[in-house]
């Protein structure tokens, strides 16, 4: 159980960047299978350490330069792959992995524990995840999700201002035919008292100017003259000390401007870059409705899965996975060696039924689900249609006659011995 978690980070790797790798995506049956299987030549294992060791090839890196004072014609195949991985395992100095280079030298790969090929396949991946060949890759891939995401910004955005459009619409159609039902004969009332200089009160009297009203208005003047002859004095020694902070500021600015020039410069062709993606997103949506283009955006985003976080914790600490590729959910114990999952909707329902929502941890965790719910209940049905198929097929196998000549069909459990790797380089 401890090599559990391997397993699933090697398995997520090699079918997150299948199309980096070159590695048509496969089961987490089938790689399990494969993995535990004692031949030495199936087709999956060794397609997933040449594409490994292919794409550390493409580096300068430190394996690179040792295997090419080796071998001057560089070419991993079916029958060459265990030569550099023997190479690679001699170049890592850990004891625990080159040890292996023995057995696997004399062709004997198939007989080292699932221990063993899994800790190999895991230092595979991190050396291919230190690699600036890859580093690239991954930020091409971050600013191509950038750009779908900012396009489907645009589109919600684009559709809640059509919905404000329409609905300002419908209230202004409302306001004007409301209007002109006003009293005609209110407003010529309150005109003919503007003419004569007179202006009906609250309380009902009629207010006219008088000498009270002359006398307030000349010594509000003069209030207002005095109040503006201060604001004259304070605004000179203002100016005065503003002249002097303004140099400094000037010169600060100077400082960090020449700072901004060089990012500028640097994130121009960034920016024109990410333009550019965007335009080619929108050219290709430019014909399809609203449902299409948010499906596609959607699918474009999953493709170009950067990295698998866990849901959340429980109260025991317990994290949570959900890999779109298998469909399960993975439980993780505290210390990393217990492994379970939940594979059914019935027990995703029991899941977020028990989790406590007065706990901070399994809060976060029902909240995730919740959000997930939908898009993981598919998957989850979408499994338990192929597991019933499985045991279908698995019973008729079991009730077929010994009588009948034809052949039998194809054994599920035995489908990772014709996987091929459609995505291979030439």
């Amino acid at each position: 159980m401890e090599c559990v978690g391997d397993h699933l980070m090697v398995w997520d790797f090699c079918t997150s960047f299948g199309r980096l790798l070159h590695l048509s995506p496969f089961s987490l049956e089938d790689f399990e299978r494969a993995v535990c299987q004692k031949g030495s030549n199936i087709v999956l294992i060794t397609e997933c350490h040449s594409s490994l060791l292919r794409f550390l090839l493409k580096d300068n890196s430190e394996y690179f330069i040792a295997v090419q004072k080796k071998r001057p014609k560089l070419k991993i195949t079916l029958i060459t792959w265990t030569e550099y991985l023997s190479d690679f395992l001699e170049l890592t100095g850990t004891v625990e992995l080159s040890n292996h280079v023995a057995t696997i030298k004399r062709g004997h790969y198939g007989l080292l524990d699932i221990q063993a090929k899994l800790a190999i396949l895991r230092e595979l991946v991190c050396r291919v995840l230190e690699t600036e060949y890859f580093k690239e890759k991954l930020d091409e891939d971050i600013e191509k999700q950038y750009a779908l995401a900012a396009t489907r910004r645009e589109e919600i955005l684009e559709e809640s201002r059509k919905k404000r459009e329409d609905h300002l619409k419908i209230k202004s159609n409302g306001k004007e035919a409301t209007k002109g039902h006003g009293n005609s004969s209110d407003t010529g009332s309150d005109n003919h008292l503007r003419e004569n200089g007179d202006m009906p009160s609250s309380n009902g009297k009629q207010t006219s100017p008088s000498k009270h009203s002359l006398e307030n208005s000349e010594s509000e003047l003069t209030i207002s003259s005095l109040k503006n002859s201060k604001k004259r004095k304070v605004d000179v020694k203002n100016s005065t000390s503003k002249m002097n902070a303004s140099s400094k500021i000037a010169s600060d600015k100077l400082i960090k401007d020449e700072g901004k020039e060089t990012l500028e410069s640097r994130s121009m062709d960034q920016r024109a870059a990410h333009k550019m993606r965007k335009n080619e997103i929108k050219e290709h949506l430019e014909n399809r409705s609203k449902e299409q283009r948010k499906e596609y955006l959607e699918r474009e985003i999953e493709k170009r899965v950067i990295r698998t976080n866990p849901l959340g914790k429980d109260r025991d600490y317990n994290r949570y996975w959900f890999f779109r590729r298998d469909g399960r959910i993975f439980v993780e114990s505290s210390d990393s060696v217990e492994w379970g999952y939940y594979s059914s909707q019935e027990e995703l329902d029991a899941l977020i039924g028990s989790l406590n929502v007065k706990g901070e941890r399994e809060r976060a965790l029902k909240k995730q689900l919740e959000n997930l719910y939908h898009k993981i209940s598919l998957e989850l049905q979408k499994r338990s249609k192929e597991v019933a198929q499985k045991a279908e097929t698995d019973d008729a196998d079991v009730r077929r006659s010994t009588r009948v000549r034809a052949p039998a069909g194809d054994n599920p459990a035995l489908a990772f011995l014709k996987y091929v790797n459609k995505w291979k380089e030439d």
